[in-house]
């Protein structure tokens, strides 16, 4: 005869203050009897169980649901649901449950929907584990067991999505949005690195692309390389700084955006704008004089 076992723990932080952007409120782990019936009923925060074996039923809104080893079902806030072990196999499932401000946004953006509550893992075991790791966290306590259970929860949904967005297919319409992507990748990566040593090499290798794919991509859809991107970014950075920064010197402008060679940086400024940064800056300050 199957054994039943329930095990849960709570959130040791929450109820310290506002309900905060996401709190994580409770996970657990339970081997349910058969016919073990929960609803039906609603709950006031999101619940989400991973089912580790035996099968079972969950009904929603009007769907039913056969569940078995590898599903997981998501339950949204002021759901009428119902769900139910099966009578000779019945489930050994974890759950986690979940609110907060940022707790919708995030199950939309891992895939979950009033369309889609239901997911199936091909392989189960990396977010079982993440469930049992918020359970550890809650039981090993302290005053950071929020925030490491807010970020195992991350990953779960992080999980999920990989599972429920896989990347496009070979169609034309998938190639374009991968190519979109990789494009705000690499804008996003020269802009936050600009005022370093950028190697187009290692941004290619830690994009996970190659190099050559990456700038003939990157010049079809912005009409510049990579490396003339990167270069103009520097020198309008430059010219902000020339303007808004009166005490530093040349030399110290063209170290900020990651040129460490002052003379190169001032022909490179001449040879974009006509004029060298020095006169650049009088005539700017001469244009500030005169209103």
């Amino acid at each position: 005869m199957q054994q039943d076992m329930y095990t849960v723990a709570s959130n040791p932080v929450i109820g310290e203050g506002d309900v905060g952007a996401l709190d994580v409120l409770f996970a657990g782990e339970s081997q349910t009897k058969p016919h073990h019936r929960l609803g039906p009923k609603v709950y006031d925060f999101y619940l989400m169980h991973i089912v580790l074996g035996g099968k079972g039923t969950f009904q929603c809104e009007g769907s039913v649901h056969e569940l078995h080893a590898g599903h997981t079902f998501l339950i949204e806030p002021e759901q009428l649901i119902s769900y139910e072990s099966d009578g000779d196999e019945p489930w050994l499932y974890r759950w986690v449950a979940f609110h907060g401000a940022q707790a919708a946004p995030l199950a939309k953006a891992a895939g979950f929907t009033r369309e889609r509550q239901v997911a199936l893992l091909a392989d189960p075991r990396r977010a079982a584990v993440l469930f049992r790791r918020i359970y550890d966290t809650f039981r090993s306590g302290g005053s950071a067991a929020d925030m490491k259970a807010a970020g195992y929860l991350h990953l779960l949904m992080a999980e999920y999505k990989t599972l429920l967005h896989p990347d496009g297919g070979d169609s034309p319409r998938a190639g374009q949005a991968e190519g979109d992507r990789l494009l705000r990748q690499v804008v996003h990566y020269l802009s936050t690195q600009y005022a370093h040593p950028v190697s187009i090499e290692q941004m290619a290798e830690s994009l996970g692309y190659n190099r050559a794919y990456l700038s003939r991509l990157f010049k079809q859809r912005t009409g510049v390389s990579p490396v003339t991107f990167l270069l103009k970014l520097r020198i309008d950075t430059a010219r902000r700084m020339l303007r808004e920064r009166p005490e530093l010197t040349i030399e110290q402008v063209a170290a900020s955006v990651g040129l460490q060679d002052a003379l190169y940086f001032s022909k490179q400024f001449r040879k974009l704008h006509g004029q060298s940064p020095t006169a650049y800056r009088e005539a700017m300050r001469s244009l500030g004089n005169m209103e």
